[in-house]
Formats: C-alpha cells, structure tokens, sequence
C-alpha cells in the first residue's frame, strides 16, 4: 500500500530563554556563548499513514501532536528530520490559521482555496458547497474579525472538508461549535473517508478515536510510544494518564518479545495489581497490588476535604472491566469503585457514599451503603474497611468528577467523619451519545407497514 505521510526521525528543537535580553545577548556575544536551554517538543519521531486510512495522534497535553501536525502542513519545520507528504493536502489546525481578520468570509475561501492550489473557475464550483455548509448567512459576506468562534470554525471547517482534498489533517478544532455542527461534521467526515480520503486526526475524544480511526501513534513528551490498532493504543494512553509508566514499559516490551498477554475487549493487559473479574467486580492479586490504588489515579490536588476525624479514607481505586487502575472507562461497561477507610474512634453505623458530578457541579448520580441495604456496625478505633460499588456506566461520553465520604446518624443529626469533594477525575469514552445525561439504552425497532396507504383509503371512504 503507497503511503500518503511519511515522517522519518523527525525532531524539533526550541530554544528557551530566562530573560527576552537573552536573546540579544546570545546573537551578540563573541565567542558565542549560550544563554538558552533546549525543550524537544518532539524527539526522533517516526510513523506513516497508508493512502485511505484515518489515522489518529493521541498524547496528554504537551506530548508534541499539534506540533507535527504543524510540521506535516508546512507551518513549522523540523530541526531536523524529514516528511513526506504525497497528495493534496486540507488542514484544520489552530482556531484561524489561514485566515486574514480583515478579509471577509468569501475573500478568505478564496484566498485559502489559492494556497491549496485550487483555480479560481474551481474554487467558483465549490463555493456553493461551502457556503451550504458553514450555514452562516449573510456573515459570510462580513470581515471575520466580526465572527464569533461558532461561526468562524463553521467557516473553516467547511472549507477544508469541500475542497475534497487527498489527504486531510484536523486538529482539536471539532471541540469548537454546538453539538449539531459536530456531529454535521463527523458525517462529512465519514462520507469523504469512505471516498478514499486520507484522514490524520489529532483529538481528546476517544470515542471518536475508537469508532473512525484504523490506526492510532501514541505520543507521550515529544517522543513515539507505540503504533496500533484504536482499542490498544487507547489502553495504553490510560496508563500514561495513570502514571503507570513502569507497567507501561514492561507491555511494550514484552509485546517487542512476542510474550505479552491478549485482554478481551478493546484489547489491553490486566496486568495493574488485578488479577481477575467475577461479576464485573475486580479481583486483586494480594502479592501484586500497588501498597496504594490511588497512587495510579489522576487524584485532584485542590480537591476540599472535611470532617470530624474519627474516620479517614486514606485510599481508593476506579476500575474499569477488565480489572485496570484508571480514570478512563467505556460507555457500557461495568466499572467499580473502591474506597478503604481506617477509623480512628469507635462508630455505630457508618455509612459509605460515592457522587457523580458534571463539571458544572451538578450532582449526576451517587449511591450509599445504606441505600443499598449493606449496613456496617459497629466498628472499633483501629478497624479498616474496603467497600466496592459496582455498577454499569451510562452517563454520556464526557468529563465528570468523583466525590466521596464516610457519614453516619448519631442523636437523629447527620455527621460528616470525612468527606473528598472532586477528589477523581472520570473521562467517560463512547462511541455513540444520545441526548441528556444518561443513556437509557433503548433497543429500537422499524419496520414497514404493509398495505398503509390502501388502509388510510379505507378509513377515510376514498375510493
């Protein structure tokens, strides 16, 4: 299969200055002393895109995708390195590259259309297309500076995805725009890439990475960690949001050596100090489990804590399916969470409680132990206890935040013994939203009506 991108040892280099001074001082000195340091936004980076696949850049913030993205389009160069790039290329980086503010909507189509290649008599055939697209009226005809970032990643967007490029390279710049326009665009997106199209997709939405992408490069601070199929590479990232570099290393060297164990699912190894599942509910290997779960968690630093301190958490874990430590779980499957609480004084009932929130602060769902019949009393000053909650994940593809607590009655007077708000961070991934909050999975039938229009002829005595 002829390759569409080719990027071979690619690495690019900036230098990083205290002082703006520096930087005088460094161009004038006579024996050419350094005032700088160097940061590698990316470090010997190699892969290639196959004409026809849609390839996706996935890596926590600072990993390097936008930057060979950049360098793929011809926006940067690399320090050193080489990319090659075989057809027509569309690119939908940084919310207005390309674009003159001063320039109205029609002036920048064609002007972009220019720098791509296209003639005027081509860009006049496709002008129609886009307009129908980026559904702004007459705003097309005003300058873009006056555009609001609905309106003007409307414009964009169309832009690159009409002009039906060979190859077409997208940034971050779908999060931008209501969820109509979004899902207006994955649809072009599928039609064009069913056409041929060579996608190369950079995105924190790992739904969309599972559902369109044929293969996904995982970065992580500039440098190439693996190549493969969605699912895997999807996992792989959950051990790099985890800070489980060490278990991160070991896969993939026992993957280079041909040993490494297969999961189920969307592939990956439960390999984190779990060992099983019974139920949907992880089974822990004692001889293997990290001394602290949270400790392979993004944990919120700034979370707000409270209580009287007869009762502490002082650990707690979220597993996905198959068993994994993590902060990214799949829409549909059953997940657990784990909270361990050491008390510090004698306590009649307490009661242990989790609370899904949006972002917003909203209060999504949450449940308790006395919700669900598991009393626990008395305990004693000393006593340590681990309670699971597991359950099936139906909230919507999204961010969410996990708080949780150790409460109880005493005198008819709810106590608070310790309480994390916001303590986890949660990142749903799904692959199909519906509208709202939660999803209520239903199951949808259709079928035709035989002989309808003779029936509704009947009811009416038309004849």
């Amino acid at each position: 299969m002829e390759n569409a991108i080719i990027v071979k040892d690619v690495t690019k280099v900036y230098k990083l200055y205290d002082k703006p001074i520096d930087r005088l001082k460094e161009s004038l000195h006579p024996f050419h002393k350094e005032y700088h340091r160097k940061f590698y936004a990316l470090h010997g980076l190699t892969f290639s895109v196959e004409k026809g696949q849609t390839v996706g850049i996935i890596g926590t913030n600072g990993s390097g995708k936008s930057t060979i993205l950049k360098i793929i389009t011809g926006v940067l160069t690399p320090t050193t390195g080489e990319v090659t790039v075989n057809g027509t290329v569309s690119a939908l980086l940084e919310l207005g590259a390309g674009f003159n503010m001063d320039y109205t909507g029609i002036e920048n189509i064609y002007m972009n259309g220019s720098m791509m290649g296209f003639s005027r008599r081509e860009m006049d055939a496709k002008l129609q297309d886009i307009l129908d697209f980026a559904d702004i009226g007459e705003f097309v005809n005003q300058p873009v500076k006056t555009y609001s970032s609905g309106m003007f990643v409307r414009l964009a967007f169309a832009l690159a995805i009409n002009v039906e490029p060979e190859i077409l390279i997208v940034d971050e710049a779908l999060s931008v725009g209501d969820v109509f326009f979004q899902a207006k665009c994955y649809r072009r997106m599928e039609e064009i890439r069913k056409k041929g199209t060579t996608i190369l997709m950079v995105t924190h939405d790992m739904g969309s990475i599972l559902k369109y992408c044929d293969k996904v490069v995982l970065l992580n601070k500039g440098s190439f960690i693996a190549e493969g199929t969605a699912g895997h590479m999807v996992d792989l990232y959950k051990k790099i949001l985890a800070n489980q570099m060490e278990s991160l290393e070991e896969e993939l060297a026992a993957e280079r050596t041909g040993t490494a164990r297969q999961g189920n699912g969307a592939g990956g190894i439960a390999d984190d100090g779990v060992s099983g599942e019974i139920g949907g509910s992880p089974v822990r290997s004692r001889e293997s489990r990290p001394s602290l779960m949270k400790d392979k968690l993004a944990v919120n630093p700034n979370r707000t804590e409270y209580g009287d301190g007869r009762a502490e958490i002082c650990d707690m874990g979220l597993f996905d399916g198959r068993g994994n430590l993590t902060n990214l779980l799949l829409k549909g499957e059953r997940f657990t969470i784990r909270e361990r609480i050491r008390f510090h004084a004698p306590i009649q009932m307490p009661i242990f409680t989790y609370t899904i929130k949006d972002k917003k602060g909203t209060e999504l769902t949450g449940t308790n132990t006395m919700y669900e019949g598991t009393d626990i009393r008395p305990v004693s000053d000393g006593d340590e206890y681990e309670v699971s909650f597991t359950q099936k994940m139906t909230l919507q593809g999204g961010e969410y935040l996990l708080s949780m607590s150790c409460t109880g009655f005493e005198m008819g007077e709810h106590v608070v013994y310790h309480r994390l708000y916001d303590v986890l961070s949660l990142t749903v991934i799904s692959n199909k939203n519906t509208v709202g909050v939660y999803d209520m999975e239903s199951e949808v039938q259709a079928e035709k009506i035989k002989n309808a229009g003779k029936n509704l002829t009947n009811r009416t005595g038309i004849s």
